[in-house]
């Protein structure tokens, strides 16, 4: 009774990145219910190391520092885009208007990582 049923209108409805990779076999249950347990810091902190063993631990000439900011706006955008119903709730959701999330989502081809490919 209190809780309000979930309407399932607006494109967003089928955006879910734990869906989407899923499909692609490239997490499973058991890995999402390990990376529940880590702190995000933790998250990015092992993910940088795996990343950096194939270079030898140095990954020299990569802007990391200067690049984190469009990571973490990539990733949240990836998130809102996946927790909404439609572009406006989720443009009022990041507390930027409909224009600038239209920006946003072309910026970081948002709306595309979502599409099946054909």
């Amino acid at each position: 009774m209190w809780n309000k049923k979930r309407r399932t209108y607006g494109k967003n409805n089928f955006y879910s990145l734990s869906k989407k990779l899923h499909r692609e076999g490239r997490v499973t249950d058991e890995f999402e219910m390990m990376l529940n347990s880590l702190s995000l810091e933790e998250v990015i902190g092992l993910k940088l190391e795996i990343a950096s063993r194939i270079v030898g631990g140095k990954m020299y000439g990569l802007p990391l520092w200067h690049s984190m900011e469009n990571i973490t706006k990539n990733a949240v955008l990836m998130y809102v885009l996946s927790a909404s119903r439609t572009k406006m709730e989720a443009a009022r959701f990041l507390g930027v208007t409909k224009e600038y999330f239209n920006k946003l989502c072309k910026k970081y081809d948002a709306i595309s990582y979502f599409e099946e490919n054909a």
